[in-house]
């Protein structure tokens, strides 16, 4: 029996001790530990070789999870329960998580570099002198077109898609902000539109090019276009970029007139814990080599002036994804609209959808 004990008890130490052994390393390298950095992004959204360099440098571990739109991120933060310390949200979804109070400050004096980023990129709308974040990739809404079907040039504004030899061409985003936007603009009024009547009036004009709207999709707009199924579409450029990489005979137009200029944010989410890292990782990530390499890889345009100069020619001077200043200037962050006006623009939106069938 003494024997069968202590037999027991060998066997319990060395559960005891397998289990401490577990725990450190879970406390060195899981959601908890120190040594440790949790990273709530979007998918394929960051160049997989910077993480691993940034691991190798700082000694930090990357736990990466990814999610597929702001408000599943919002919901999962805004119930607890996760460990992220830094995520990417929108422009939008920023002003949404301040007002929620889900949002720790950023201490600039951890901060380096925040001079490489370009004065259209900083101190925007949804977060005044960024106290909450920092840009991480940015772009624009605008028209894709192919030049098998469409004569260069001859598509450059908004109102260019209302031309009847057009009919049935168009493949419009599934969007109502972005949509009902395109339909201001070319009315001439704001993109963050709160009046009825003149939303009314959006809606009314979108109606009247409900004929050469062939299809509002989404991710399919990258087949169409991709395929030369369709000579013209209303998409975002991250999505154009893509697009124009599959297919030399598309190209990407921002009309001067207006559109949106849409960014993706490092923010710091109250869950966080791991605030050396926090900063290690976005110290790093600003350095001009990295924020382009990054910018080679996600294939988006990048805030960071600095990074924007060690890229290729071809693609810093490409006025596509980096439009000229009369553009730039006409551009809009979209608001945070209330609850009662962003169903304006779903009913109103929805309404034309069904009107065109």
């Amino acid at each position: 029996m003494k024997k069968l004990i202590a037999y027991v008890a060998v066997i319990l130490v060395i559960c005891l001790g397998l289990g401490a052994t577990s725990h450190q390393l879970a406390a060195s390298q899981g959601a908890g530990g120190d040594k440790v950095l949790n990273l709530a992004n979007w998918g394929d959204y960051i160049d997989p070789s910077l993480v691993k360099q940034f691991e190798k440098e700082s000694g930090y571990h990357v736990n990466l999870e990814t999610f597929d739109s702001n408000e599943a991120m919002f919901t999962k933060i805004k119930q607890g329960g996760t460990h992220y310390d830094l995520t990417v949200p929108s422009e939008y979804m920023v002003e949404k998580m301040t007002k929620a109070h889900l949002l720790v400050p950023l201490d600039k004096s951890k901060l380096h570099g925040l001079n490489n980023y370009g004065h259209y990129f900083m101190n925007k709308s949804f977060d005044p002198g960024n106290k909450y974040s920092l840009p991480y990739f940015w772009g624009t809404l605008g028209i894709i077109y192919n030049d098998k079907f469409v004569k260069p040039g001859s598509v450059a504004h908004w109102n260019d898609l209302w031309n009847k030899k057009y009919k049935g061409s168009i493949m419009l985003i599934d969007s109502a902000r972005d949509i009902m936007g395109m339909g201001l603009v070319s009315l001439d009024k704001s993109m963050n539109t709160t009046d009825t009547a003149t939303l009314e009036a959006a809606k009314a004009k979108l109606d009247a090019m409900s004929g050469n709207v062939k299809a509002v999709v989404a991710d399919e707009i990258k087949m169409y276009m991709e395929n030369n199924e369709a000579p013209l579409a209303v998409d975002w450029s991250g999505e154009a970029s893509e697009m124009l990489a599959e297919n030399s005979h598309l190209h990407y137009v921002v009309p001067s007139e207006g559109s949106n200029l849409w960014f993706d944010n490092f923010v710091i989410p109250r869950t966080a814990k791991h605030y050396k890292a926090i900063y290690a990782f976005l110290n790093f990530m600003t350095r001009p080599k990295n924020a382009a390499k990054n910018a080679e890889y996600v294939g988006y345009a990048t805030p960071n002036d600095a990074a924007r100069k060690l890229l290729p020619k071809s693609v810093k001077n490409d006025k596509q994804f980096y439009p000229d200043k009369t553009t730039m200037d006409h551009l809009e962050v979209y608001k945070d609209l209330n609850p009662r006006i962003v169903g304006v623009y779903n009913d109103l939106f929805l309404e034309f959808k069904m009107y065109r069938r």
